[in-house]
């Protein structure tokens, strides 16, 4: 079955992806931090059943001690789950779809963490997958609520709604402007937050960024969806003035053309200059330039990191050799 990243989504020249994740406790256990090896797996257990009688088929279960520190990294890089998770501690487990759009991280921070993947910008459907699955969950479980502050949480900012909506974007072009800390500096003062999807570092690997909601209590979670897609929308609109603005330029065409050139042909790509150039590339494909579709390129960004690179590939045991192999793979997507 082909993965959710691999599909066309809505606004997908400037949005990659959206996420919807919701946290939920079981109300008779304490938070998984005081909670014990025994504890957990009890969990793992009732959360488990709950899910395969009310959610049906196409869903696996994984021991999270059953995978090397590598698998959990690749899982982490597709986004499936959280960095915090791939420590891969006795106790711990997940669920996941056959196309990897649904996920429940089961004793990670919270017992539950649901998370719904969508390609493109699909806040709405996104939502509304998590919402029927929780409320399906929440009739079998019993989650912690309290009528004041919403769901009880082990992380007091997450308290009220405990949901966490994201947008993956690509915004090379408000990046090449210097346009990103004002952008920043303005949606913080609206309640959200925005930062490189890939990784804390100064310029966000591949110009990809996440935007995510902050404020979860004294707000509903259709209000906040809704605050998340108007802002969203508003910076496709300036990456896309910025973009016809910035595409003008001789020199970015060059660049554009120039990066295609070398993915095409390099027979060794690292990490960072394969982020780069299919930043780039993506940009072209988006303006018309590059005869791409960029769900092809959101692939091969997504199959292109490091972990998830060795753990489908054997013979990828060195950086050398993992090089070699992201080159090979890159000439065979774009050559179509």
């Amino acid at each position: 079955m082909s993965k959710w990243y691999a599909e066309k989504g809505s606004q997908s020249e400037t949005v990659i992806s959206t996420r919807i994740r919701l946290a939920r406790n079981i109300d008779d256990f304490v938070f998984p931090c005081r909670l014990d090896t025994e504890g957990k797996n009890k969990v793992n257990e009732l959360v488990k059943k709950a899910v395969f009688e009310c959610c049906g088929d196409g869903f696996s279960y994984i021991s999270m001690k059953d995978l090397s520190h590598l698998q959990a990294v690749s899982l982490a890089e597709r986004h499936v789950i959280s960095p915090e998770f791939t420590s891969c501690e006795e106790g711990t487990g997940l669920i996941l779809s056959d196309d990897e759009s649904v996920s429940i991280m089961i004793c990670e921070e919270d017992h539950i963490r649901l998370q719904v993947m969508k390609s493109g910008l699909a806040l709405d459907e996104a939502y509304k997958i998590a919402d029927e699955a929780d409320n399906a969950l929440d009739e079998k479980l019993s989650y912690a609520f309290d009528e004041r502050i919403g769901y009880m949480t082990s992380g007091p900012t997450n308290l009220g709604t405990a949901m966490r909506a994201s947008v993956f974007l690509h915004l090379p072009a408000l990046t090449s402007c210097g346009q990103i800390n004002a952008i920043a500096n303005t949606v913080s003062k609206l309640g959200l937050s925005i930062g490189g999807a890939y990784g804390s570092r100064k310029k966000p690997a591949g110009d990809i960024y996440q935007i995510s909601n902050r404020i979860t209590l004294g707000i509903t979670e259709e209000t906040a969806v809704a605050n998340l897609k108007s802002i969203v929308l508003q910076l496709i609109n300036q990456e896309r003035s910025a973009a016809e603005r910035e595409i003008k330029n001789p020199a970015l065409e060059d660049k554009i053309y120039r990066s295609l050139g070398v993915l095409e042909n390099a027979r060794m790509l690292g990490s960072d200059e394969f982020m780069e150039l299919i930043s780039y590339v993506r940009f072209g494909a988006s303006a018309g330039l590059l005869n791409i579709p960029v769900e092809r390129i959101n692939a091969l960004i997504t199959d292109m990191q490091p972990a998830t690179i060795a753990v489908s590939n054997e013979d990828a045991d060195t950086v050398a050799k993992r090089d070699a192999r992201r080159a090979e793979l890159v000439r065979q997507a774009l050559a179509g």
